[in-house]
């Protein structure tokens, strides 16, 4: 195909491409999201590079975070190879790898005890479990469904996400309250975290959960989901071990250039070891 007017269609045959390719659910929703958005942009006009370069010129003068723009790029690189249409292709934003992060993005060690003293609080013992499951394993919140009754058993789990199967520990203290939930909760067997209709709790539902936790932990929403909990295990994990290529087995990552991602550290650390090497005399 050498000409391009996205429609309903177009994308719907992109979707089921992706299926084919066996990529997750979640990655397909995100790639479809993001032809949505340039669709809404580009409206019924023939799709040219120009315009392909304008968006992405678009995305970065609203504000939008550079990783995010490349991801969008990426999902666009990806249709428009489905498509046929190479030519429309376009380069990702180059970045210099950051050296620290900001200190209201990361959640702290003292924030998470206080997220889980808050669901605690609310008697939202189902949630402060969650929350220790996805901090004391690594996994993503994705993965809680391979959280079983079996594998709390046997004290390991085994999950199965981007087309990789990995081994995850289930620690002794978690294991332990995992098996007296599932046993007061009258779970015998498959996934521990279920809803009231027996299907694994959606990652929206643990999302608002942990917002609703906010006011009362003392802790800035925007630290708090989901994700910034493997955030933290990475970085205690990493500050104990310091072997990213392990670090990088644990959490499911291809490239340890993603799991230093995860592992650097704040400003105000940064900037003490820089004081600490006392080289200005």
């Amino acid at each position: 195909m050498d000409r391009l007017v996205i429609d309903d269609r177009i994308i719907n045959c992109f979707r089921n491409n992706l299926r084919l390719e066996e990529k997750s659910e979640n990655t397909i929703e995100k790639y479809v999201r993001d032809i949505k958005a340039f669709w809404q942009y580009v409206g019924d006009k023939l799709v040219t590079k120009e315009i392909v370069i304008g968006y992405k010129e678009y995305l970065l003068s609203s504000g939008y975070a550079v990783r995010s723009i490349n991801s969008m790029v990426a999902s666009l690189n990806s249709f428009f190879t489905f498509e046929g249409c190479e030519y429309l292709k376009i380069k990702t934003i180059k970045e210099q790898q950051r050296i620290f992060c900001p200190e209201n993005k990361e959640l702290t060690k003292e924030e998470y005890t206080r997220l889980l003293n808050a669901a605690a609080a609310k008697g939202n013992i189902r949630l402060k479990l969650i929350l220790q499951t996805i901090c004391g394993t690594g996994i993503r919140v994705s993965e809680l469904k391979f959280i079983t009754v079996e594998a709390v058993k046997k004290g390991e789990a085994f999950v199965f996400c981007k087309g990789k199967r990995r081994s995850v520990f289930i620690v002794k203290a978690l294991q332990k309250k995992l098996v007296r939930y599932a046993a007061e909760h009258k779970i015998h067997s498959g996934c521990i975290f279920i809803t009231r209709s027996g299907r694994p709790i959606s990652r929206t539902n643990i999302w608002r959960d942990m917002k609703k936790l906010c006011k009362d932990a003392d802790v800035d929403p925007n630290k708090v989901f989901p994700h910034n909990l493997r955030h933290l295990f990475a970085r205690v994990f990493y500050s104990i071990d310091k072997d990213i290529a392990k670090l990088a087995d644990i959490l499911g990552h291809s490239s340890i250039n993603t799991t230093r991602i995860y592992i650097i550290s704040t400003g105000t650390e940064h900037r003490q070891r820089m004081e600490n090497m006392r080289l200005v005399i």
